[in-house]
């Protein structure tokens, strides 16, 4: 059954001075969904967020909630509330009184208020720090009443700003499991922002990626993974080798001098195409049983795989395997049809996709990490590593 939308943004346009932040965007969010708006800093989506919310009128379009049009509507007055990355609690007020503060202005009765306090804080899995100060809490913990605060007053939507970016690994992902949790037990709209592209596939209904003020691609989280529109997407969400191709007809793509079976069709005869290989898609096998071929220039070890870099052609590959190929080492490239995905060209296209001015950072990158980086472990002639 399809749903209807709990708020739909209408030819939207925000300019500051001559910047266009915003440009003729259209988005229908879905009653009861957790919506992700994906991108890098600059794109949009906070701005889109804060249209939403009220704290930015637009110069052009329409801000419909449940098929009433507010733009004329205040911030305050709208069924929406926000969760920001910096939680905005008052300090001089308990956990209770944080979360009762909302309604405390709308004139709740006190057994209301203090019914529907007990109920969030059971909801957040903070049932007996109703009287602690929030200077002694946790990050985590000032997160999770910076939400039931949110949800104090039963917002058609809620708006979260990054609200998971201030937070070390690990109770960030935690936080993850517990957002969702929420999301679904309370059955209200979630807006998320992040430009964290693991936190919107793990939490999402669906995924909105934006860039320069437009929507690349909205879809399920697989969807934009392994369906990507253009290589914008393709390069943002996970790392992807984008090469030049030409689709020579339906089901049969033509890239790195090699002809490949695909299961793509639709396009042109001879059409060029950008097609991409995620590099998990990636076997590496001997080179006699293959037609496709390249040379490793480096390699890391990430825990569950190595990633190589590796020249084919004199263009550089990512590839992640569990066995670790020697640095110099030709190696055989085998992609089965099904992990080939031809795509349309773009704006973006020969502008992303090649790792030939990745290693230096990768290096610095992995360094700085603790990455175990396997360069010097191959620097023997017989090719072993030694610890």
């Amino acid at each position: 059954m399809e749903k209807n939308n709990a708020v739909s943004l209408k030819n939207i346009k925000v300019s500051f001075g001559e910047q266009c932040i915003l440009d003729n965007l259209n988005l229908d969010i879905k009653e009861g969904e957790f919506l992700t708006l994906l991108g890098s800093s600059g794109c949009g989506k906070t701005t889109t967020l804060r249209v939403i919310a009220g704290f930015i009128d637009p110069v052009q379009g329409d801000v419909i909630l449940n098929g009433k049009r507010i733009n004329h509507l205040p911030a305050h007055k709208r069924e929406v509330n926000t969760v920001f990355q910096k939680y905005a609690l008052f300090n001089h007020l308990n956990v209770f009184e944080n979360i009762a503060f909302g309604m405390r202005v709308h004139k709740k009765k006190n057994s209301e208020i203090k019914k529907k306090v007990n109920e969030l804080l059971e909801l957040v899995n903070l049932k007996n720090f109703a009287y602690r100060s929030i200077t002694s809490l946790s990050g985590g913990q000032q997160q999770r009443i910076a939400i039931a605060r949110a949800l104090a007053n039963e917002p058609k939507i809620l708006l979260l700003d990054e609200p998971l970016a201030a937070l070390d690994l690990k109770l960030r992902k935690d936080m993850q499991a517990e957002l969702k949790k929420i999301q679904s037990q309370t059955g209200i709209t979630f807006v998320f922002v992040t430009h964290d592209q693991e936190e919107a596939l793990c939490l999402s209904d669906r995924v909105i990626v934006m860039d320069k003020g437009l929507i690349q691609q909205i879809g399920t989280p697989e969807d934009i993974y392994n369906e990507p529109a253009n290589a914008f997407v393709a390069d943002f969400i996970g790392e992807s080798n984008i090469i030049d191709g030409v689709m020579l007809e339906d089901y049969l793509v033509k890239f790195s001098n090699t002809t490949f079976k695909c299961v793509d069709k639709g396009f042109s005869k001879n059409q060029p195409v950008d097609v991409v290989i995620r590099p998990e898609d990636v076997e590496v096998r001997p080179v006699s049983e293959c037609n496709l071929k390249g040379v490793v220039t480096s390699v890391v070890f990430k825990g569950v795989h190595y990633e190589m870099i590796v020249n084919v052609d004199n263009f550089k590959w990512m590839i992640q395997s569990t066995q670790a190929s020697s640095v110099g080492e030709e190696i055989g490239i085998y992609i089965r049809p099904h992990n080939i995905h031809v795509m349309k060209k773009s704006e973006y296209s020969g502008t992303i996709g090649d790792y030939s001015s990745f290693s230096d950072e990768f290096y610095e990158e992995q360094q700085n990490k603790g990455g175990f980086i396997m360069n010097t472990l191959f620097e023997k002639s017989d090719g072993k590593c030694e610890l």
